[in-house]
């Protein structure tokens, strides 16, 4: 696949239709400054003001359009709240569909067949390969993603976190823990 990639990028560059320095000026966008930044900030607003957590309950779309995420893939969201009894996990069992504007580009792995069907199969299991083991009494809610609907995992607000900023909290949650394969950090495991 990446020789096909690369073969194809080369062709493109030779007869003037894409320019290689743009795609990675996009690519790099994406990863960094978009990236997963945009969704944690949407999870630490939700955390520290319950008044916008109600409204991305409500309405993700207009929730989070309103911190200025919005666009490419992510035009239509849902919000879902991960709880003491409830975790929430992301996948699409067709294809690749994720939400570009908040939480970046999509990993490797989202896209793989395997992740795909044993996120519906096996959503335990899976979530022990990524690390994340639950107690058994918790349920696993796994929510299928769509060109129409894309979700967003507003994981459990680390303890001891009370009195922090929106950027202090933003700094504890992963792109994992947005699409549910993940937990939000610890305050102080952070690097």
């Amino acid at each position: 696949m990446q020789a096909r990639v690369k073969a194809l990028e080369t062709v493109l560059t030779e007869k003037g239709l894409i320019d290689p320095a743009a795609i990675d000026a996009i690519v790099d966008t994406y990863e960094t400054k978009i990236g997963p930044r945009n969704g944690a900030r949407v999870v630490a607003r939700a955390w520290s003001d319950p008044e916008f957590a109600e409204w991305l309950k409500r309405d993700a779309t207009e929730a989070i359009s309103s911190l200025g995420y919005t666009g490419r893939q992510g035009e239509h969201m849902r919000a879902v709240f991960n709880t003491a009894d409830t975790h929430n996990l992301v996948v699409c069992t067709l294809c690749s569909c994720y939400p570009w504007s908040v939480l970046g580009l999509p990993p490797v792995w989202y896209k793989a067949p395997a992740y795909r069907s044993r996120a519906v199969i096996d959503p335990r299991g899976i979530l022990a390969e990524f690390g994340v083991t639950l107690p058994e009494g918790k349920k696993i809610r796994v929510w299928d993603s769509t060109a129409e609907l894309r979700y967003l995992v507003v994981p459990e607000r680390p303890e001891a976190t009370e009195g922090w900023s929106e950027e202090q909290l933003a700094d504890l949650v992963s792109r994992d823990a947005m699409i549910g394969t993940g937990i939000a950090a610890v305050p102080g495991a952070v690097a």
